[in-house]
């Protein structure tokens, strides 16, 4: 038996009917669209979106985006919050709406989380060519834009004829429901093919599950890595996002606490254990914290569960400085469990670390090692303690009305509840929620550092919101990344999600200012200022009214200028019960704690300025202590 269907209904009927299941749990894997429409689309995914809707709207409900880069990370982050189970396709027309999206798919596909992409396409028949927004290839004549999703997508194709569309399809949902594979997913579709009927079979549009597995790890390799577990005296957990996908929480604090071994955390992985548990040394790398590097130092073997490793969780290879460090890498991903020329522990973060445990018997690290982990994260909490409530030789160096950073994420870490959600992605928050935010719930901790990226911090906490409904989201964003993109504030209200946005404003790039001037580049075009008669950019602040602007989408502001009128207005942001924002000011000037830790930028090899020759100088220094970490290095007798 077959169904006349176009190919945009036939698609959407699809969508409708898939399922992904681990461990018995099943949830239907698209909880909705996202979309914009324009040529490309309205005619095709719009009209089938529409017939949708008036047959069932809960069969895939379709919510309009303001921004189509932003509805990705929307969907990003959905997906994030239920651990990849579950996510949204995303919708938009031809040449730039569906371009637009590609910044979304990078930041998918990084992060490793699934969405699918249905950016729209030229005509397949070519009867019009070149249609409205077409880029015309004097090379190829079956090159589109789309194809620029093809090295940020994990799966691309372009369905040029209906017959295409299953076999399109389901290799689509095997990559999205793929722990390993998984990422950005495109389909390209032909806005003529879109309209298209064709008799489709009906077995396509059965309910169909798909199986998220937990490979087990091999027996060989788990006694391998007992045997370096034993060998060792000062191990090290560095705990990655792979913890979270595989709810591994439990498992990794029942290893921790019967080995003793510390565990420190990346910033995908933060929330692997609460920040107060007795093995937990909080962040490490190029944002960490004192104790978890002073002990990534030191490390003879670090255990990496679910990490890639980034950059700045191995302050760009500079952390691990034992000669003789050795590494296992438990991961999904042979990609990741191969780095560092580590032994590659290939499986499930969870039925690793329970086969881990079960092998290793009664074994634990030293008492002395355990109390002077204890000893450096007590530390770090005095600390976290003195940036929350600065001494007043700090705040009195305050011009009337600003806080600094570290008052505004203390008095939110303080007074939220600790099942609420922080999210965040760009300038200088990252670093210091990283380092400073204690963590009370796994899933209270949303920093998407993989492509760090500005403008994700709204439309983030929009999925972050549909993911967990349950959970108030608090959304900490700068004046650098708000005013790149702010637009889903209106879908916040169009959909009635509470999020409550803090909204700092230090009047420019305070993450890349203060970069700027380590590097010797005097924080040259990071501040929001007025361009004066001799040409330069060094005039007064620029007069933007950020909390006019919030106003201005429907969504109430509170405007606070003093520590207790932050506290007072977070309760009432508690309280209310659609999106609501805090403006608040801080200093630039007054930056978080160090974390004793480097991150490689490289410097101007030759310059005029001297802040430059200085910052060349002390970057070669910094050089010196790099390592491949390809192999252990013995120490020389």
């Amino acid at each position: 038996m077959t169904v006349r269907l176009t190919v945009a209904q036939a698609l959407v009927r699809f969508l409708s009917v898939q399922y992904s299941e681990r461990d018995g749990e099943r949830q239907k894997l698209f909880a909705g669209c996202f979309g914009i429409f324009g040529h490309g689309n309205v005619a095709g995914l719009g009209q089938a979106l529409l017939q949708s809707e008036l047959d069932d709207p809960t069969a895939l409900p379709y919510i309009l985006a303001r921004n189509e880069q932003a509805m990705v990370h929307t969907a990003a982050a959905f997906a994030r919050t239920r651990d990849r189970l579950q996510t949204y396709a995303c919708t938009a027309s031809i040449g730039p709406g569906s371009t637009n999206m590609i910044t979304g798919a990078a930041l998918a596909t990084v992060n490793r989380l699934p969405v699918l992409l249905l950016p729209s396409d030229v005509f397949a028949t070519r009867v019009a060519t070149p249609v409205l927004q077409e880029l015309e290839s004097f090379a190829a004549g079956d090159v589109s834009v789309n194809d620029a999703f093809r090295p940020v997508s994990k799966y691309f194709d372009r369905v040029w004829r209906p017959e295409q569309l299953p076999s399109a399809l389901l290799n689509a949902m095997r990559v999205l429901t793929d722990p390993v594979e998984t990422g950005a997913v495109t389909l390209a579709l032909p806005q003529d093919v879109q309209a298209e009927a064709y008799d489709w079979p009906e077995e396509l549009f059965a309910e169909r599950t798909w199986y998220v597995a937990r490979p087990l790890p091999e027996a060989s390799i788990v006694d391998k890595a007992v045997e370096l577990l034993k060998a060792s005296e000062r191990p090290l957990i560095v705990a990655g996002g792979g913890v979270a996908y595989s709810r591994a929480q439990d498992a990794l604090r029942e290893f921790a606490e019967a080995t003793g071994i510390p565990v420190a955390e990346s910033q995908a992985g933060k929330g692997s254990l609460r920040y107060d548990h007795p093995q937990s040394v909080g962040a490490v790398g190029s944002t960490g914290t004192t104790a978890a590097n002073a002990l990534a130092r030191d490390a003879d073997l670090v255990i990496g569960i679910g990490t890639r490793y980034g950059d700045f969780t191995t302050a760009s290879r500079t952390a691990f400085q034992n000669p003789d460090v050795k590494f296992v890498n438990i991961n999904v991903a042979r990609f990741d469990g191969g780095k560092h020329a580590g032994l590659p522990l290939v499986a499930d973060a969870r039925e690793a670390l329970v086969s881990l445990r079960s092998a290793i018997g009664d074994w634990s690290v030293r008492g002395t090692y355990t109390a002077s982990a204890s000893e450096l994260a007590k530390k770090w909490d005095e600390v976290v303690d003195n940036a929350y409530n600065p001494p007043a030789e700090v705040t009195g160096k305050l011009a009337e009305g600003l806080l600094t950073q570290g008052e505004v994420l203390g008095a939110v870490n303080e007074l939220s509840a600790p099942s609420d959600v922080v999210v965040c992605a760009a300038g200088s928050m990252p670093g210091d929620l990283h380092k400073l935010w204690r963590t009370r719930d796994p899933k209270g901790y949303h920093v998407e550092y993989g492509y760090s990226c500005m403008g994700y911090e709204i439309a983030g906490g929009l999925g972050v919101r549909l993911g967990a409904p349950d959970r108030d989201v608090f959304v900490l964003v700068g004046d650098g990344s708000y005013l790149m993109m702010s637009s889903e504030l209106a879908t916040a209200v169009q959909e009635d999600l509470k999020i409550i946005v803090v909204l700092v404003q230090n009047h420019g790039f305070a993450s890349i200012g203060a970069l700027s001037e380590s590097l010797g580049s005097q924080r040259f075009g990071t501040a929001y200022r007025k361009r004066t008669g001799d040409g330069r950019l060094d005039g007064d602040h620029l007069p933007v009214d950020l909390a006019a602007n919030v106003r201005s989408f429907g969504v109430e502001v509170l405007e606070v200028s003093s520590r207790a009128e932050l506290e007072k207005a977070i309760h009432t942001a508690k309280a209310a019960t659609g999106p609501i924002a805090i403006h608040v000011s801080t200093d630039p000037l007054i930056g978080a704690p160090g974390s004793d830790s480097w991150w490689d930028v490289p410097v101007s090899q030759v310059s005029e300025l001297r802040s430059t020759q200085a910052a060349a100088a002390e970057y070669e220094e910094s050089k010196k202590i790099q390592r491949p970490l390809l192999a252990p290095v013995r120490r020389e007798s």
